[in-house]
């Protein structure tokens, strides 16, 4: 059901509309603090969004805006130095990543301080980066909770983007995951646990690596280990993942 305040917000001037020239950033900051919107940002705090400098506004939002600007390197790092949380995912979805460099990596994963912003930023920018993988490995020997997540949280990323990458590089990253599986840190426990995850559905060769490898943390003596073991064992064996990478399989003879 419609609430007065989503026929409120529907009924304002949309950033989106067909007809509308690509917005300067001027134009971006002033519509996303007109749809400041109090209940989602509560409810997203509620699920461990960071409250600060965030306006609350949704996805689909923010993809008529990117879809408006197409792609600007630029406009993307003046969207991101504002330090609104809705600007910088913003950022995420227009930056080229051809244009990508490592220091604006590095200084971005620093600037990480909510789940949503960094997984958005190596969902939709970082993986397709040619320093994907390098960063990967950096970022998750780091000691910042975020910069550590960011570095599984590639890792699970371009195990579905990196088409060409090898299955030995992903099972370069298996004792890594090893090595951040005692980390009782929510959003680094949880990224360790994405990253086992998406590797182990890659392909079936990988499946069987990453089942070993979860099978290998299950014995270490941390709450948090088993928790990532099981977890991933439970996907990676069930009948879902089992068929559709049989399926994936069959279709490549």
């Amino acid at each position: 059901m419609r609430t007065q305040g989503d026929q409120e917000r529907r009924a304002r001037t949309k950033v989106s509309d067909p007809v509308a020239k690509k917005p300067t950033y001027q134009e971006i900051i002033k519509e996303i603090k007109s749809r400041k919107d109090p209940e989602a940002i509560a409810g997203m705090a509620r699920y461990g969004i960071n409250p600060d400098k965030n306006y609350g506004v949704c996805m689909p939002d923010m993809m008529r805006i990117k879809k408006l600007v197409g792609k600007d390197h630029e406009l993307a790092h003046r969207l991101w130095s504002s330090g609104i949380r809705d600007a910088r995912i913003i950022a995420c979805l227009i930056d080229d990543p051809k244009m990508v460099t490592e220091e604006q990596m590095d200084r971005w994963a620093k600037d990480f301080n909510s789940w949503d912003v960094c997984d958005g930023c190596c969902l939709h920018l970082f993986s397709y980066s040619r320093f994907g993988h390098k960063k990967a490995r950096k970022w998750s020997d780091s000691g910042e909770e975020y910069v550590r997540r960011a570095g599984y949280v590639m890792m699970a990323c371009l195990a579905t983007h990196d088409k060409a990458a090898t299955d030995d590089a992903f099972r370069a990253y298996l004792p890594i995951i090893v090595k951040g599986a005692t980390d009782e840190r929510n959003y680094v426990k949880k990224a360790v646990n994405w990253a086992l995850r998406g590797i182990g559905k890659r392909n079936i060769a990988l499946n069987k690596s990453a089942i070993e490898t979860a099978k290998k943390i299950q014995k270490i003596d941390s709450k948090t280990a088993k928790w990532i073991a099981s977890d991933a064992l439970r996907e990676l064996t069930g009948e879902a993942v089992q068929t559709s990478l049989k399926r994936r399989e069959a279709k490549k003879r």
